[in-house]
């Protein structure tokens, strides 16, 4: 049986979407990943799917979702990956490991699209290194 895994930020259209393609990527054998946010945007951003997809995987047919459309479900992992999304993180029924670690939003960053596309890329593979960390061999 597969592990469920989590992933919240605020607005579900960046570092959570990512986290979530990095996991259905590389763990998807053996995790079953989703991610929310506390107040989605309602988009998956452009820059994230385009980052996602220079490093081989496709996000695209992601969704912007509330967590509300989670909760009563169980989860073995609630991963959050900003600050206000751990301090809005609702509690979820059973045994569900709470891990936390806040990435840089980078629907923030500022400057030229080759500035902002370097930003997108250094928090994709900051996603990256940390969930190999987390959930590799």
């Amino acid at each position: 049986m597969k592990q469920r895994v989590l992933v919240l930020c605020t607005g579900n259209s960046c570092r959570s979407q990512m986290a979530e393609g990095w996991l259905r990527a590389r763990f998807g054998d053996r995790i079953e990943a989703f991610s929310a946010g506390s107040q989605p945007s309602g988009y998956v951003h452009p820059l994230a799917i385009r980052v996602m997809a220079e490093a081989g995987i496709d996000i695209s047919g992601g969704r912007s979702k509330h967590v509300g459309e989670f909760l009563g479900q169980p989860f073995d992992t609630v991963i959050t990956v900003c600050d206000p999304a751990k301090e809005a993180c609702p509690v979820f029924p059973g045994r569900a490991e709470r891990l936390h670690r806040t990435f840089d939003d980078p629907a923030a960053a500022t400057g030229s699209e080759a500035e902002r596309l370097a930003v997108f890329r250094r928090v994709r593979d900051e996603i990256r290194d940390w969930l190999d960390a987390t959930f590799g061999p």
